[in-house]
């Protein structure tokens, strides 16, 4: 259940815990690619920045991506015009362009050793009555600006209806690309904290970052968290998390080139990834809301190789792993002010499965903002814009997870402690108080309170990746209760197996 590149990449240089009071001008909460972008865009204009991280860089989810350097996000554009307007898919798509040349000029400029590639970026469909939408999207990419063409055929060993092809794309190694990243700040004068979490942030005259060590202040923070943890932005009420499960493979021949994704169901995603031993392909896939106990199966890595070994001859499935994503209700990113009120406090979220540039695109927003310049995409991105046409579904997205809140312990316990498999999970009742019981492989077994640390949901037992999911904002715990994602800060208690 490791990446590809969290195995394959560079430990990387290890940053020590914050442990001591300090200040700087910028503080950045997480390491992916939207903070360390930002935190290096803001150092290398003269700012203090500096960059704190709950676990290691690159390895949330910015090291489970796909890593895709690309202005083709499937099929968005016709939806975006149809939604927003002809001039919002432009200002997003000129967002993106701005992302992947920042992207490709970084990476030639400081040579960095990330297997980036150019490539072509094919959204196909099978199904001949799903053409036209290859054609409408074109039509409304070409309208924002971009590039893009419908084909008869691509490269992939089996039969397409037709392609919408986006060429000079990229991929990259998105570890590799983060670790250099990470390099030129602390270069730069930047100060990087590995495993320190940011439990609190205070807001006064200056903003303070509290963590489990120590209080750091600074002029702005920027919470770039994938979903971020202040509840007081109500982001996570904005975005939908979704789980998705990848695998590579050892195929016999040649990997096809070039970069795919289905557009009509189910989702295929593929791209091959260069290594010393030869090439992988990668397949993604299968998604689904997280916490979704019964779609959150083994069998969902299982169905990703049996379309793997139908198309190709696949000699071995070198890795499995998942992500995960937050998909914005109104289809654009969250990227600007925590609070309607604040100036100082930004967050980013929302990048729909495409993080590589819109991450990118969302740090260079981000830096504008403290740095008080003017930025195109500032009003598109506003966490707190007015999308009428986003209301039912922020009304349906509520509603759902206040029915998730109370539901849970509405129902009878999943089962038994001594019902539990080695290796499984489930909701228990042990002397009239519910559990999140765990059977390890060696037979003995843990138990943690089943309620979300964020806000309260009971959590599900993902059986795919061994873990214990919120159906309602995404947060992710260990079976012995550690965070895995956010937005809940604190573990899951303790309870006697």
């Amino acid at each position: 259940m490791t990446s590809l590149w969290l195995d394959t990449a560079p430990p990387g240089r290890a940053y020590p815990e914050a442990d001591a009071a300090a200040d700087a001008d910028v503080i950045v909460i997480g390491a992916g690619i939207t903070g360390i972008t930002t935190a290096l865009r803001l150092q290398e204009a003269g700012a203090r920045t500096l960059l704190l991280e709950a676990g290691r860089i690159a390895c949330g989810v910015s090291g489970q991506t796909t890593a895709k350097v690309t202005t083709q996000h499937g099929l968005v554009y016709a939806g975006l015009a149809d939604a927003h307007g002809a001039d919002a898919a432009r200002r997003y798509a000129v967002a993106n362009e701005r992302a992947l040349d920042w992207i490709a000029d970084r990476v030639a400029g400081h040579a960095i050793d990330c297997g980036w590639r150019r490539q072509h970026a094919y959204a196909y469909v099978t199904g001949a009555a799903a053409r036209e939408q290859l054609e409408a999207e074109a039509h409304a990419a070409c309208a924002a600006g971009l590039r893009a063409i419908v084909v008869d055929d691509s490269p992939l060993p089996y039969a397409v209806a037709g392609a919408l092809r986006f060429d000079d794309q990229a991929e990259l190694d998105p570890r590799r690309y983060l670790l250099a990243l990470a390099e030129q700040l602390v270069a730069a004068g930047g100060t990087i904290h590995e495993r320190t979490r940011a439990v609190e942030v205070g807001e006064d005259e200056r903003l303070t970052v509290k963590t489990p060590g120590a209080r750091l202040t600074a002029d702005h923070v920027i919470v770039a968290t994938h979903v971020p943890f202040l509840d007081r932005s109500f982001a996570f009420a904005r975005v939908t998390p979704m789980r998705s499960y990848l695998i590579a493979c050892r195929i016999a021949g040649d990997v096809p080139a070039g970069m795919h994704i289905s557009a009509d169901g189910p989702t295929r995603s593929l791209r091959g990834v260069p290594l010393p031993d030869g090439e992988l392909l990668l397949v993604g896939g299968e998604g689904h809301r997280t916490g979704e106990e019964e779609r959150a199966t083994p069998e969902r890595f299982d169905r990703l190789e049996a379309f793997a070994r139908e198309h190709w001859d696949v000699r071995a499935v070198t890795h499995r792993w998942s992500s995960q994503d937050a998909m914005p209700l109104d289809g654009l990113p969250l990227v600007g002010r925590a609070t309607p009120r604040s100036e100082q406090l930004l967050l980013a979220t929302g990048f729909a499965k495409w993080g590589m540039t819109n991450g990118t695109a969302a740090a260079e927003l981000l830096a504008d903002l403290v740095q008080g310049r003017t930025n195109g995409s500032a009003g598109l991105f506003d966490p707190f814009r007015l999308s009428l046409r986003a209301l039912p579904d922020a009304v349906r997205e509520g509603a759902g997870n206040a029915w998730r809140l109370v539901a849970g312990p509405r129902r009878g316990p999943d089962r038994g402690v001594a019902d539990l498999a080695p290796g499984d999970g489930a909701i228990v009742e042990d002397g009239g108080e519910r559990v999140a019981a765990h059977r390890r492989a060696d037979g003995s077994v843990v138990a943690v309170s089943p309620r979300c640390t964020h806000l309260g949901c009971e959590v599900r037992w993902n059986a795919a990746e061994s873990s214990w999911d919120c159906p309602c904002h995404g947060s992710r715990f260990s079976p012995e209760g550690e965070v895995l994602h956010g937005p809940a800060v604190h573990r899951l208690e303790s309870r006697p197996p």
